[in-house]
């Protein structure tokens, strides 16, 4: 790996335990998390947009529901594909202003979304948006490794996806209500109108980087440094990780709209935008990651997650709306947790070339968000929304595997190392 590949995810200056590195309780410390809390709710807000407006622009345009979920999947899709690229500019122009930039592009792209004339230009439209978000979520997650101190990694991290459940809600409930009111095009415009406040917040609160230092770009080296993450198992595995959690959640939260404006519950589209007031348990969970750590150790906390991920599958199976809603608390409670500790631990394993092992969680983390919308809305189409749960736990399986597995490999290290250490 050529020195150009890691320069810039190296930290520079004094050692991990530097005072000039940011912790709870400085000033600084609480402008970035501010800063990325809001960058964190621009980039949900603006990458789901469209998903509670799912029935109106079905109704509206006169497609199904799987054709409509691409207005989701398509925006998804291009971030993953597009993230690590765009991590790579991070490297050579600092995370800052890769950052602003994204945020930018995809506000002023949010503006033009409404104005859509037909279905095939709204996909389009939501493409290139995901594209220019994909600056953001893996340039946030190599800032916070370089700025923020270790032990306060998972905390600052669950932070920032704090921020991502916050920006989730609020655009569904405001576009729920909006549409109910004025119609799905009013109500993306909104949402384009909050992410622009949200993007002139960031740029004014982040502090500027102090442990970075530009390197350049050199496809040679990103492939190398690409190759090293994708040869590392644990890494491999915490973007398997990602990938299967994200798929659960794209799949029920693509399709729950179409069950709630159906018989036996008939929900008012404002109702239903308000439903995603769950996430707001996502917020918590997600900012209280680190805690489960310290007391579960990352795979404790995993294998917690996902327990609370399938007990709230199965519990939204039943047709009561109590049921449903105590199902989807936990379905995003469990979510949150479990993508808050893959996540820190990617940051934490990668010991060079940050940026590009974030972004590869990024693009498993959103393929999974894309195939989990597609594969939903098909299964929702052939089994209902028993099909949409059955996919979920299938994805909820993989996830046990992986964790059981790397548990073994855990365990077998530990004896191979008191071997050693005995001879």
């Amino acid at each position: 790996m050529s020195p150009a590949s890691t320069k810039a995810s190296t930290p520079v200056g004094a050692g991990p335990s530097s005072p000039e590195r940011l912790s709870p309780g400085q000033p600084g410390y609480r402008r970035m998390s501010f800063a990325l809390f809001a960058a964190g709710m621009a980039t949900f807000a603006l990458l789901y947009s469209t998903q509670a407006l799912l029935p109106a622009v079905s109704a509206d345009f006169g497609v199904s529901a799987s054709a409509a979920s691409w207005t989701v999947s398509a925006a998804t899709a291009a971030l993953a594909v597009c993230v690590l690229p765009m991590s790579s500019l991070s490297e050579r122009f600092g995370r800052r202003t890769v950052m602003t930039a994204s945020l930018a592009v995809a506000v002023a792209v949010g503006l033009l979304v409404p104005f859509a004339p037909s279905l095939e230009w709204l996909v389009a439209l939501r493409a290139v948006q995901g594209a220019a978000l994909a600056g953001l979520p893996a340039s946030a997650m190599a800032y916070l490794a370089e700025e923020v101190r270790p032990k306060a990694l998972v905390a600052a991290i669950g932070l920032f996806v704090a921020g991502n459940s916050i920006g989730g809600m609020s655009g569904r409930i405001v576009t729920g209500w909006v549409a109910q009111l004025w119609g799905w095009r009013a109500a993306l415009a909104a949402v384009g109108l909050m992410a622009l406040v949200c993007a002139l917040v960031f740029r004014a609160m982040l502090p500027r980087a102090r442990h970075f230092t530009p390197g350049s770009v050199n496809p040679r080296a990103l492939v190398a440094t690409v190759r090293g993450h994708l040869a590392d198992p644990l890494l491999l595995r915490l973007y398997a990780i990602g990938a299967l959690f994200m798929t659960v959640f794209g799949a029920v939260y693509t399709v729950i709209g179409y069950r709630l404006v159906e018989a036996p519950f008939s929900l008012p589209q404002g109702i239903v935008g308000s439903i995603f007031l769950v996430y707001l348990v996502g917020t918590v969970s997600s900012a209280a990651a680190g805690k489960l750590v310290g007391r579960l150790g990352r795979r404790g906390a995993l294998y917690l997650a996902v327990t609370t991920t399938a007990a709230g599958l199965l519990l939204s199976l039943a047709d009561t709306l109590p049921a449903v809603l105590l199902g989807l608390v936990l379905i995003t409670a469990g979510f949150f947790a479990g993508h808050a500790v893959a996540s820190s631990s990617v940051s934490r394993t990668a010991k060079t070339g940050r940026a590009q092992a974030s972004a590869l969680y990024q693009s498993a983390y959103y393929l999974g968000s894309s195939a989990g919308g597609a594969l939903g809305a098909l299964a929702y189409h052939s089994g209902g929304w028993a099909g949409t749960v059955l996919l979920g736990l299938l994805a909820v399986l993989g996830v046990v595997s992986i964790t059981l597995y790397g548990t073994r490999v855990a365990r077998a290290e530990h004896r191979m190392l008191l071997a050693g250490a005995q001879r």
